[in-house]
C-alpha cells in the first residue's frame, strides 16, 4: 500500500497558522491534500496535525462540494513533541510509522502548493522502476556557482569561465524543491531519513522552486500559481475570468456531452451516454437567442440525432481543423471571437479555448486543456458540464 505523509503543525512563527492561510482562494495545505488525493498511485492521504483548527480546515475539505476529490484524505494526530520547532520532518515520519501499515510513503510538504497529481504519478513510475530505492522532487536552474577558498579568492564550481555556455547548451544542476519525497516503510526505518539507497529525481517544473517560508515567498508563489494555472485547474472562484456578452455556444462531443466512454451493444452497435441535463441546458441558450452547436472530431449519426433532438443550430462534424470551423461560423453568422463561449476536452481543442471569449474545460479535461481554460467546470464530462457553463452565462 502506498500511503502520503503530511505533515502540518499549527505552530508556526513566520506566518501564524499559514498552512491554512488562503492562497488563490484556498487554505495552503488545500493545493497538496487535492494533488495526492488526485494521484493514482496513492491510496491513503495522511494529514498529520496538532492543531485543532487545520483539522477542521481540512475536515470541511471531505464534506464540501469537492467531497469527491478527498476522499482519500484522513486526519491524524501528532505528538506534541513530534510539532516542536526543533523536532525534524523525520522524527514524524518515523512516529506515524510506528504506528501505521503501509508500504511505501511518499512525504508531501504543504509549503509547495505548485505542486499536482501529475508529479506525484510520475515520481512513482520513476519510484517503481528496477534499481531505485528513493525518488526526491528536484528542479533544474541554470545558474553559475562559485566556491570561495581559504584565501578568499572564488572559482566556478559547474561552468568553465573561459567558456561560459549559453542557457541551450547548459545542461545546469538540479536543485532539491522539497516537494515530496519517496521511501518505502523499510528503508525509513532502518535508515531514519527520508531517502536512502539509490536515489533517483523527478524534475518539476522551474517555477515550483519557491517553498512559503517568509510572506514574500508568499507572494512570489500565488502569482505564480496564477501564471501557470494551478489555480485555474481546481476551478477557483477568483480565477474565472469576467463573462462576454455571448452570442454562440459552441462545444465537443466526446468527453464533454459524454464521458468519453465507448459502449457497444453486443451486435457492436455503438452507444454513447448524454446527460439530460445538458438538453435544458440547451434550451435556456435558445431562449436567449444564444446560436449553439457541436464541433466535433468525428463523424457518427449519434451524434447527429443528439444535435436534432436539442434543436442545436450548429453541427459541424469530421472536423479536423476546429480554429478553421469556429472562425468559418463566426463569419457565416457575424459573431466576434469574443462573444463566443466553446467548450472542450482534450489537446486539438486548447487554440478554440484560448481563441474564443470565453474558453470551458470539464473537470476531467486533460491537464494542458484545463490550464488555458477560463473556466472549469466541478462536473465531469458528461455529468451536466453544458449545463454548469449555461448556469454560469445565463
Amino acid at each position: 500500500m502506498n500511503i502520503a505523509f503530511i505533515p502540518v503543525r499549527g505552530g508556526s512563527k513566520s506566518i501564524p497558522l499559514k498552512n491554512i492561510k488562503p492562497i488563490c482562494g484556498k487554505p495552503l495545505v488545500y493545493w497538496t491534500v487535492k494533488a495526492a488525493c488526485q494521484c493514482k498511485y496513492i491510496d491513503v492521504v495522511y494529514i498529520a496535525t496538532d492543531s485543532e483548527k487545520i483539522k477542521e480546515t481540512v475536515e470541511a475539505f471531505k464534506c464540501g462540494e469537492e467531497a469527491e476529490n478527498f476522499s482519500k484524505a484522513q486526519v491524524i494526530g501528532r505528538s506534541a513533541e513530534s510539532a516542536s520547532d526543533t523536532a525534524s520532518t523525520e522524527f514524524a515520519m518515523l512516529e506515524f510509522a510506528a504506528n501505521y501499515e503501509f508500504d511505501n510513503i511518499v512525504l508531501v510538504q504543504a509549503t509547495s502548493p505548485m505542486l499536482t497529481a501529475a508529479d506525484l504519478d510520475g515520481g512513482f513510475e520513476l519510484f517503481n522502476t528496477d534499481g531505485t530505492d528513493s525518488v526526491l522532487s528536484v528542479v533544474r536552474q541554470y545558474r553559475f556557482l562559485w566556491d570561495k577558498d581559504k584565501n578568499g579568492n572564488v572559482n566556478p564550481s559547474n561552468y568553465d569561465v573561459f567558456h561560459r555556455p549559453r542557457r541551450q547548451e547548459f545542461d545546469g544542476y538540479l536543485m532539491e524543491n522539497g516537494a515530496f519525497y519517496i521511501s518505502s516503510k523499510a528503508d525509513l526505518i532502518k535508515y531514519q531519513n527520508r531517502v536512502s539507497g539509490n536515489i533517483k529525481a523527478y524534475e518539476m517544473c522551474e517555477d515550483s522552486a519557491f517553498e512559503i517560508d517568509e510572506l514574500s515567498d508568499w507572494i512570489i508563489i500565488e502569482a505564480l500559481m496564477r501564471k501557470s494555472g494551478v489555480a485555474k485547474e481546481q476551478g477557483v472562484a477568483e480565477e474565472k475570468k469576467s463573462i462576454p456578452d455571448i452570442k454562440m455556444f459552441l462545444t465537443d462531443c466526446d468527453g464533454c456531452l459524454t464521458d468519453g466512454g465507448m459502449y457497444y451493444s453486443e451486435n457492436g452497435d455503438e452507444l454513447k451516454k448524454f446527460n439530460t441535463r445538458d438538453g435544458m441546458g440547451f434550451a435556456l441558450l435558445r431562449a436567449k437567442g444564444i446560436i449553439t452547436g457541436i464541433v466535433t472530431s468525428e463523424s457518427v449519426d449519434l451524434n447527429r440525432r443528439r444535435a436534432e433532438k436539442l434543436k442545436l443550430d450548429i453541427l459541424e462534424s469530421g472536423c479536423k481543423d476546429k480554429v478553421a470551423a469556429v472562425k468559418r461560423l463566426c463569419e457565416q453568422y457575424g459573431v466576434e471571437m469574443e462573444n463566443v463561449a466553446y467548450v472542450g476536452d482534450d489537446i486539438n481543442d486548447m487554440e478554440v479555448i484560448k481563441m474564443v471569449g470565453y474558453g470551458c474545460a470539464p473537470a476531467d479535461a486533460m491537464p494542458q486543456v484545463r490550464a488555458v481554460a477560463d473556466y472549469v467546470t466541478k462536473a465531469k464530462g458528461g455529468e451536466g458540464v453544458i449545463r454548469e457553463v449555461v448556469e454560469m452565462l445565463v
